[in-house]
């Protein structure tokens, strides 16, 4: 009985192991006729086309510039990286044969390099495409090529890219084609960048920094909105990483139930690295008059405020703090006109024309940043509003700038500043107003950071707040002082 058992269980076995390769072996049949034969060679670059064909992207190594005395100099030459990326196309084993296009092009990260000289290129970047010939035009117009002879009497011809950050595509559409299903065709590109160095003095790029990516991919090469950036990069979607909430009202953390519940995403704690550059480019970003932080992400718009102050100005001269179809108080125009008028119209463009909550509210000793919030932009705001491009943050903006653990406590406690990457160190106006029409909204110094009311005629600090179109992409930078973000 044992015995019969046992061959039983020994045919079963076998006949199972059976089914199992001849699985396989329709598997593999089945892959083999729709699919290229790429065996080892199949990366997660890789993609299959609709005819069942396989193109394989390697976009080599990350290029990098870092000028110093020690490696730049006047016996030093030129300062130079190289990498080589390459696409590869197998056809399918159906056919033998297949045709595809993809695009090649770079994505300049962070690029603090200036000109020298007038508008000589410092830095230039010479592609080779497969053939080994020299790409002399660009499918990106704003991309110039260019030849300049360096101290030695060498001539070198690429494009000029001191001191732009951005995606660039070099060719668009770039055929290539195949007769082959095992090694199929590979074009492999090279890509150099050059700090040229010259006769004359450019000890202004000493220490200055370019990383960029070279990428070889079958769509077009596009770069993230800036909105888009922060809630997908930053936001990693655990509240608190990188000092950012999700305002959705259904976190897990201390005092979530106090969030705005406006799905925004809102920068808070002691000092995030959320610092934009705006109003200027290159080395001028490391000037703190150029730089801006963000409050967060509001309806796929990210709003600005201003990292110091820009004056001390009255709220209003005439101790009124209307606001109405007819009258503005003098806060307007010195938001609107005065400050407004001080920035190019390369960066006017960028800021978006907003609706601001201004009905005015009472002041509250025990209302929170919730409570505020709820009654001057939410369903509880009254009277007017003002649609216009800059205004001043919110009450509720500056107590949710506080780490989560002071959302219960009324934001006129002392030290409320304390942890809060919006408290200033002095004296600065809100744009709320309040019920009283002589007085206003104002974060106070005296007692570290507080709120309260005072009459509209003194003069105290004002920081401009904005909002940035939703088209406004990111084009370099980590978000800290040193290396804000680039935007455009």
């Amino acid at each position: 009985m044992q015995k019969v058992n046992a061959r039983t269980v020994t045919l079963t076995i076998l006949f199972l192991l059976i089914l199992v390769v001849v699985a396989l072996l329709i598997g593999n049949f089945t892959f083999s006729y729709l699919g290229a034969d790429v065996g080892d060679d199949v990366t997660t670059q890789g993609e299959t086309t609709a005819s069942g064909d396989t193109i394989i992207f390697s976009s080599g190594n990350t290029l990098s510039l870092h000028a110093t005395t020690d490696n730049f100099n006047a016996s030093s030459g030129n300062l130079t990286d190289t990498t080589n990326p390459s696409a590869r196309l197998i056809a399918s084993s159906r056919t033998n044969e297949a045709n595809a296009t993809y695009y090649a092009g770079i994505k300049i990260n962070t690029n603090t390099y200036t000109y020298s000289s007038g508008t000589t290129a410092d830095v230039i970047l010479t592609v080779r495409d497969e053939t080994g010939a020299i790409v002399t035009t660009s499918d990106d117009n704003n991309l110039s090529y260019v030849t300049v002879t360096d101290a030695s009497g060498t001539s070198i011809s690429g494009f000029d890219i001191t001191g732009k950050t951005g995606a660039f595509n070099i060719s668009i559409e770039h055929p290539i084609s195949t007769t082959s299903s095992t090694s199929g065709t590979t074009h492999t590109w090279t890509f150099t960048i050059t700090f040229v160095n010259y006769t004359y003095d450019q000890s202004i790029n000493e220490n200055a920094t370019l990383d960029m990516d070279v990428i070889l991919q079958k769509d077009e090469i596009t770069i993230p909105t800036f909105a888009d950036y922060i809630i997908n990069e930053v936001y990693t979607g655990t509240d608190g990483e990188n000092d950012l909430y999700f305002h959705d009202g259904i976190g897990t953390y201390t005092n979530a139930d106090q969030e705005a519940g406006d799905n925004s995403y809102r920068y808070s704690g002691a000092n995030p690295n959320n610092y934009v550059c705006f109003g200027a480019t290159g080395a001028d970003c490391q000037n703190e008059d150029n730089q801006y932080r963000i409050i967060g992400i509001f309806n796929n718009q990210v709003k600005l405020i201003k990292a110091t102050s820009y004056g001390d100005y009255a709220w209003d001269a005439d101790d009124v703090n209307t606001w109405d179809a007819s009258t503005k108080p003098d806060i307007y125009t010195t938001l609107n006109t005065t400050y407004y008028n001080t920035l190019g119209s390369e960066w006017q463009s960028l800021i978006a024309e907003s609706t601001w909550q201004v009905g005015g509210m009472a002041f509250g000793k025990t209302n929170t940043a919730k409570q505020y919030y709820d009654v001057e932009v939410e369903t509880g705001q009254s009277g007017y509003v003002e649609t216009m491009k800059i205004g001043l943050m919110y009450v509720s903006d500056y107590g949710y700038g506080a780490n989560p653990e002071k959302w219960t406590t009324e934001l006129v406690s002392v030290y409320y500043g304390t942890d809060n990457w919006l408290y200033l160190g002095s004296d600065e106006w809100l744009i709320s107003r309040s019920v009283f029409t002589d007085r206003a909204f104002l974060v106070g110094s005296m007692y570290g950071g507080d709120t309260y009311l005072v009459n509209v005629g003194s003069a105290n600090a004002v920081r401009p707040s904005f909002y940035l179109e939703s088209s406004v992409v990111l084009t370099g930078g980590t978000g800290t002082s040193s290396d804000p973000y680039r935007i455009s």
